[in-house]
């Protein structure tokens, strides 16, 4: 079939199998620490808290790793994440069954794998155009990626909490360890010809960021995409590190509960990048974007209000589809709009405002829960999401209205 064209290649063939079963064995593992934390803490602040210290690598490491990953081999540096990977996997498994585990553990074998994963993740996506051998397929290629991603996000929770409710955390651990079987059998099996590294002399990475920032200044309508999605991944969308709380609290859930809402997360977002592959040229993505906020936050308000656990299931689907489309919508957007020669200097400040500034809303989120209580932070978040669309309306309407007065003005002195 057309749309899985990309698999006619081997190595990008192979590259899906192992990283379909790979992320299906790291989802198992997300879920089982989740659980793990809230069981040994009772805190939604300390939930919170495990997500920021496993992902605040991608805040304060991500301006610096790309010029580190274009200077070296991506394919050896994929294999070296992957072996470090496999380990952190197996310490934390072996921390579970020796009956070690603690926050600080936790904290500290997350820590290692944010900062593996920051490498891994610029250096997978470098990587991928060397395993297309003609260009116009690499973005069927990265649609399939994220197909791959969203599909494991849906099943991985699934299974993982049919293992977690009765087998335990360190089944969910040790599955995971042993998922990175598969990844090295495959990356072993693959043929990569890369192209020759070019290391590049007397351009610093704060230069670049500065150019960047001269850039956004000169281009409201992409600045102002960056603002949105800063403050989405501040206040909106760090609800997922909420969901183990909203599954035992709220609807006096157990495991398999949360791993409903973790796999209904996942559908939303599936159904959300499918539509979005589905999209025509042409259509004004800022406008997606703008009810696509709207769209979360009153998802969000909906799920604070649920009273019944196949409603508050819905409305996390809800949630999810509403934040893929916004996501994606900036980062197409972002891609088609900016000049080819600051194109990766602007991404970079998508990146830092998706995944870097996450985990200091997942602190944040946590805190506001601890404080007021897990649905009023709910609430207060939904409602930030609906904020932020009225917003970026009221921006909307003033800038088309700056744009017709300089039309018009232009008119009258011609």
């Amino acid at each position: 079939m057309e749309i899985f064209r990309s698999l006619r290649y081997p190595n990008f063939r192979l590259h899906t199998i192992g990283q379909s079963l790979s992320l299906l064995g790291t989802w198992m593992q997300r879920i089982a620490i989740s659980w793990l934390v809230y069981e040994l803490t009772n805190s939604v602040f300390w939930l919170g808290f495990v997500s920021f210290v496993s992902l605040s690598p991608s805040l304060f490491l991500s301006p610096f790793i790309g010029s580190f990953v274009d200077g070296r081999s991506k394919y050896k540096l994929v294999v070296w994440t992957q072996i470090l990977l496999m380990i952190q996997a197996g310490m934390l498994a072996l921390v579970v069954y020796f009956g070690w585990e603690t926050v600080a553990w936790l904290c500290v074998l997350g820590f290692v794998q944010g900062v593996v994963n920051a490498f891994d993740v610029l250096g997978r996506q470098a990587l991928l155009s060397s395993l297309i051998d003609n260009r116009k397929d690499l973005p069927n290629a990265i649609a399939l990626n994220s197909s791959v991603f969203n599909a494991a996000r849906m099943v991985g929770p699934a299974i993982g909490g049919i293992l977690l409710s009765n087998y335990g955390e360190f089944v969910c651990f040790l599955m995971n360890f042993l998922s990175y079987i598969p990844v090295l059998t495959t990356l072993s099996l693959m043929k990569v010809t890369e192209k020759a590294i070019v290391k590049q002399i007397g351009s610093s990475t704060w230069q670049g960021l500065r150019d960047g920032f001269d850039y956004l200044k000169r281009s409201p309508h992409i600045a102002s995409l960056i603002i949105i999605m800063t403050f989405s991944s501040l206040f909106v969308i760090p609800y997922t590190s909420l969901l183990p709380a909203v599954a035992r609290d709220l609807f006096n859930g157990d495991e398999t509960t949360f791993s409903w809402f973790e796999s209904a997360a996942g559908l939303g977002a599936m159904i959300g990048a499918i539509r979005m592959a589905s999209l025509k040229t042409g259509e004004n993505l800022r406008y997606r974007v703008l009810f696509s906020a709207l769209m979360m936050g009153i998802s969000l308000l909906l799920l604070a209000y649920a009273h019944y656990l196949p409603s508050a299931i819905f409305f996390t689907i809800a949630v999810s589809f509403a934040m893929m489309m916004q996501n994606s919508s900036i980062n197409t957007y972002i891609q088609t709009h900016s000049m080819s020669s600051y194109r990766a200097r602007i991404m970079s400040y998508y990146v830092m405002s998706f995944q870097g500034i996450f985990p200091i809303g997942s602190l944040i989120t946590g805190a506001i829960a601890e404080a007021v209580g897990l649905k009023n932070a709910l609430y207060i978040m939904g409602g930030v999401g609906v904020a932020i669309s009225i917003g970026f309306y009221i921006y909307l309407r003033l800038h088309l209205h700056r744009r017709l007065f300089k039309i018009d003005y232009s008119r009258w002195r011609n």
